[in-house]
């Protein structure tokens, strides 16, 4: 079972989210095919733009706990260093040669690397029973980049009220603030997604590359800078172990500032 599906129909690329048993929880393996996956957009000569979703009961519930944030400490220092892997797959997006637009369809659980999916694509649509999560709040980890992207849309306060707490937010909170392009009926979300899409093909190719590349440019220099800024080493602290721990063992975490 491919973990990541792909397929090409009528000039779209549909991209799926393939691990519903654990409502597409990004393990390293769920990484290295999601990039596999933008990159073979870039490549696919029939394709001029992307659909991303997610099959199952969720879009996206962020990092495999488990895998991605137990590990020895030790492998999390190599991970984080400049030649280790880290699964980051942001990068497709920012190389992408062809500059093809990307929709995301969200549904369900919208969390962690979920909200960063959503806000890397350059449309959003969401169904109504989306619930969105910067869960790196929570787990001891820096939210900076989030905080700037969801600032850099405009919604402000609200940017810091989600980025501070860690809380879920609606889908109709997320059109309120203006970060959607879409609300829709639960279940709809990939094909309001394909309305938009075909409606993006009617125009030359060039024109809508040229708006993408520069929005993706913009999305980069956010994330240089939330780079730059951002504390190092959250990832090797106690709180952050502390705090995937208790996750997954259902209790409450108790913190203590290193």
């Amino acid at each position: 079972m491919a973990l990541v599906e792909y397929k090409e129909e009528g000039g779209i690329a549909y991209i799926a989210l393939n691990r519903p048993e654990k409502l597409n929880a990004f393990s390293d393996e769920v990484s290295v095919a999601f990039c596999d996956a933008l990159y073979r957009l870039n490549d696919d000569g029939n394709a001029r733009i992307g659909i991303i979703s997610g099959n199952g009961r969720a879009f996206c519930s962020g990092a495999d706990v488990r895998q991605r944030q137990l590990r020895a400490k030790e492998e999390l220092e190599k991970l984080s260093s400049p030649a280790g892997r880290g699964g980051n797959f942001r990068d497709p997006f920012f190389r992408s040669a062809n500059s093809k637009p990307i929709i995301a369809a969200v549904h369900g659980y919208v969390y962690g690397l979920g909200v960063r999916i959503a806000l890397y694509a350059d449309l959003l649509v969401a169904a109504r029973d989306a619930k969105f999560q910067i869960t790196e709040t929570p787990r001891g980890l820096d939210s900076t980049s989030f905080w700037m992207m969801l600032h850099n849309l405009g919604a402000g306060m609200f940017a810091t009220d989600v980025a501070l707490s860690g809380r879920t937010w609606t889908a109709e909170e997320a059109a309120k603030h203006g970060l959607l392009t879409r609300l829709c009926e639960a279940g709809e979300q990939v094909t309001v997604a394909e309305g938009l899409a075909r409606d993006i093909l009617k125009n030359p190719p060039l024109a809508v590359q040229a708006v993408v590349a520069a929005r993706r440019s913009m999305l980069q220099e956010l994330d240089v800078k939330a780079h730059a800024i951002a504390p190092r080493g959250l990832h090797l602290t106690d709180d952050f172990r502390e705090s995937a721990t208790a996750f997954l063992e259902k209790r409450k975490p108790v913190y203590h500032g290193r």
